[in-house]
Formats: structure tokens, C-alpha cells, sequence
């Protein structure tokens, strides 16, 4: 990374999640997405054409560029070219670590990026016939790893991180009822960085509820062995929604007085693809020693949490401290829109830290996002306030 510019996230926005099948269901990524990158700018009070370029992660679009698509209905002016990037899980992390390489590299002074999914409008998927007769045959999920890799369910391969741990039913399930704990307390002020202008955009999250630890033990097994299973409870529930951040070279922020948070790193890492869920332990280790850092420095920590215990495993192995982690409200109280889901935690530690703003502390001023994607990929980002030499 040049010494000499950096990236600093100016404005974050994100659209209600909701459930597959609910609120948004309607909406196509795109859709989703536009008002996120309108609202940014916005924010921002910024002129469309000063935006340099936009980059959406998304997972299950199957083809096609929505970004360039959300980026046109947003009002974003024609010449400015927009990527659509998918490394599933990591891909709205992804984008915006991307937007910053761009932004240090010279390549750019601002750029919209995030990340985007309807799990609800995804297209339906089949393979081709590969002879006369024969018939297409659908497929729920493509390939995240060649023979001779393993290429695990991404349950069962939580099942067996449950196992590995100890991390009994109970205690995953203790795990979620306290993310839904936070979500509720954070709604009221969650609702401003919530984009919203119609009955089709609502400003609350639709899966977040009081968890009941009966309830919760009573929902069904999906994965796993009795004692250390995975239930509807410890999974995130598939989901639809849209995030977003601007981002601006530290330059140009100061120029224009804004403030934010500024990347200090990021980091991607592949690892086992049999073991997908921990490989953001090693991006995380590996970003905090290229920092000269450690987790203690780090006033909050936005871990996705797809499963309960690939988050507990986590936490275990990072010695997080839990008072720190997603509190806000985690995955497991929202749902996963699988590529929005990495530009959520990013959101919401700009959130989180906007909150803060008397925080005298350094270590009150970083914070870290972090997450695992199928085929053994992990990324994981770290900022801290930004303010303007005029700010």
C-alpha cells in the first residue's frame, strides 16, 4: 500500500435484510443495490461524476453485470465503468478492498463499492446436456473446489468444526439468541444508515426476534449429530438485501472536509477447502502482524456468523473477546445475503464507530471485518476513524 494515498470510507449504507421469500423478494440485485449507491452519494453530497467506478460483489446472479445495472438505475452517469466481482462469501468485502487497491494504486479518487443478492430472484441453475437426448440437469450450487479437493456441504463442514470444539447445541444456540439480543437493542439506531423510501424497502432487518433458548432448541436439526448439531437456530438464514460504502483517496476526503474511516489493511487468504470457516483466522493474524497489531487494539470486531460455531471457533481461536464482536447484532439475527454479506460488517462498524465519536482511547478508534467463503477463502479488513485535516 502507498504511503502516500490512502482509502477512507466516507458514507456506509445498507438496505433492510430480509429473509428468502419476504419483504424484498421482488427486488432483483440490482434493484436492491441502486438506492444503496443513490443514498451514498448522497450522503456524500457528491456529484454523480465524481464518481471514478463501481464494484459489486455478488454470488448467485449467474451472469451478467448487475453492478453496471444497479450503477444505471442509481443515476451513476454512463462513462463510469462498473465490475461485478464473485468470490461468494468475501465478495462484498471483497469489492471494497478492491475499490481501495484501486484508490492507493492511483487508478481512482472515489469509488462505489459493495456488494448485492436476491436469494429470492437468483436464476435458476441447470447443466447443459452434453450429448443428443440427454436432459439439463438443475444444480443447487456450482463446484467451489476440483478433484481431487474436497468439496464439502458448507453445513456439514460446520458440523464437524462443532465437533472438533465441543460446541455443543446449547452453547450454539446460546451463541445466536445473544446476536439477536444485540440486533434488537441496535434497531432504533441501525434505521439511519438503513436505505428505505417505499413499503418494498422497510428500515428493519424481518428475521431479527427475541430468541427463546427453549425456542431455539426446539428448531429443527439440519447438520450434525444430536449433541453438537447445527439447527435452523445456529444457521443464518438465506436472505436478500444490499451494502454499500464510498470511498474516497484520504485527499480528497480532507479537501472536501469529510470524515470516516480510514483502511488501515486488508487482507485475503485461501486455505483447505475442505475447512472453509477458519481461514479467516489465518487473514486475520496475517493483516494484524503486517499492521503491528493485535486484536486487543481492536475496539470491535464484525465477524460473519453463516454458522454459530464456525464464529465460536473463531473467536476461540483469535481470543476475542465476545464484549467486542458484531454488537451490533450478527448474521445469525439478520440473515446472509451471501454477496452483500462481507459489505454488511463494513457497514456496520462504520455505524458502530460513528457512535463513538468521543472515544479518546486509540484502540477505541479500530475495528476489524472478517469473513469465510466457500473453496477456502477468507478476507478480512481493518479501519480506523478518519478525520480531515479540517474536519
Amino acid at each position: 500500500m502507498s504511503a502516500h494515498r490512502r482509502a477512507v470510507i466516507v458514507a456506509a449504507r445498507r438496505t433492510a435484510v430480509a429473509p428468502r421469500g419476504g419483504a424484498l423478494s421482488q427486488l432483483q440485485a440490482d434493484e436492491l443495490a441502486a438506492p444503496v449507491l443513490k443514498d451514498l452519494v448522497g450522503d456524500a453530497a457528491l456529484p454523480l461524476d465524481r464518481v471514478d467506478h463501481v464494484i459489486l460483489g455478488n454470488a448467485l446472479y449467474g451472469g451478467g453485470n448487475p453492478a453496471r445495472l444497479a450503477a444505471l438505475r442509481a443515476g451513476i452517469p454512463g462513462p463510469v465503468p462498473s465490475m461485478t466481482l464473485d468470490t461468494q462469501c468475501c465478495s462484498g468485502l471483497d469489492a471494497i478492498l478492491t475499490g481501495a487497491q484501486l484508490i492507493e494504486a492511483g487508478a481512482a479518487d472515489c469509488v462505489l463499492a459493495g456488494g448485492a443478492e436476491s436469494f429470492s430472484r437468483a436464476p435458476i441453475r441447470m447443466r447443459r446436456p452434453t450429448a443428443p437426448g440427454e436432459e439439463a440437469v438443475p444444480y443447487d450450487r456450482p463446484a467451489f473446489a476440483p478433484p481431487p479437493f474436497e468439496d464439502p456441504d458448507l453445513s456439514s463442514a460446520a458440523a464437524k468444526i462443532a465437533v472438533r470444539y465441543g460446541l455443543t447445541r446449547k452453547s450454539q444456540t446460546q451463541f445466536a439468541q445473544a446476536s439477536h439480543a444485540k440486533a434488537l437493542a441496535a434497531a432504533p439506531d441501525l434505521e439511519r444508515h438503513l436505505v428505505g423510501n417505499d413499503d418494498r424497502m422497510r428500515r428493519r432487518d424481518g428475521f431479527t426476534r427475541r430468541l427463546d433458548l427453549r425456542i431455539g432448541m426446539r428448531a429443527p436439526l439440519l447438520a450434525g449429530p444430536e449433541e453438537f448439531g447445527l439447527s435452523a437456530a445456529t444457521i443464518a438464514c438465506e436472505a436478500d438485501g444490499a451494502a454499500g460504502v464510498l470511498l474516497m483517496s484520504d485527499c480528497m476526503a480532507s479537501t472536501l472536509s469529510r470524515t470516516g474511516l480510514l483502511i488501515l489493511g486488508g487482507m485475503r487468504k485461501g486455505g483447505d477447502p475442505n475447512d472453509p470457516a477458519l481461514v479467516p483466522v489465518a487473514a486475520a493474524k496475517a493483516l494484524l502482524s503486517r499492521l503491528n497489531m493485535t486484536v486487543a487494539d481492536l475496539a470491535a470486531v464484525e465477524l460473519m456468523e453463516a454458522y454459530a460455531s464456525q464464529a465460536m471457533a473463531t473467536v476461540n481461536d483469535l481470543s476475542l473477546d465476545t464484549a467486542r464482536l458484531n454488537q451490533l447484532g450478527g448474521a445469525l439475527a439478520r440473515g446472509h445475503p451471501i454477496g452483500a454479506s462481507g459489505a454488511i460488517l463494513v457497514v456496520q462498524l462504520f455505524e458502530f464507530l460513528r457512535t463513538r465519536e468521543n472515544a479518546t482511547e486509540a484502540a477505541q478508534d479500530r475495528a476489524m471485518a472478517l469473513i469465510a467463503a466457500a473453496g477456502g477463502l477468507g478476507s478480512a479488513l481493518v479501519v480506523e476513524r478518519f478525520r480531515s485535516k479540517d474536519g
